[in-house]
C-alpha cells in the first residue's frame, strides 16, 4: 500500500469558491484537481500550463519580440521624411 502526503495552501476564499464551484461543474473535487495538476508537472517535467504574460505572449516569446525590437532600433535605417522612405525603398 502507497503512503499519502498531505499539502496544506493557503489561498483566498473568493478563488477557492470559484475553482471549486467551477471544478463541481466539470465533475472533479479540488483535491482530484491538484493530483491532476501535480501528475501533469510531473509528466511534462515542467508547469502544464501555458503561462502568458499581460500582452498575451508566453514569457519565451515576450524576450524574443524585445529583442528583436531593441535590434532594429540599432541597426534599421531612418527616414526623416516617407518621402525619403520611398525613395529609398525604390533604389
Amino acid at each position: 500500500m502507497s503512503s499519502q502526503d498531505t499539502i496544506q495552501i493557503r489561498i483566498d476564499s473568493k478563488t477557492k469558491k470559484a475553482a471549486r464551484k467551477t471544478l463541481e461543474g466539470v465533475g472533479i473535487d479540488m483535491s482530484s484537481a491538484v493530483k491532476l495538476f501535480l501528475t501533469n508537472v510531473i509528466n511534462q517535467k515542467g508547469i502544464p500550463l501555458d503561462l502568458k504574460t499581460e500582452n498575451g505572449f508566453t514569457l519565451a516569446q515576450e524576450q524574443a519580440l524585445i529583442a528583436e525590437t531593441e535590434e532594429a532600433k540599432k541597426n534599421s535605417k531612418r527616414f526623416v521624411t516617407v518621402d525619403a522612405l520611398m525613395e529609398d525603398l525604390v533604389r
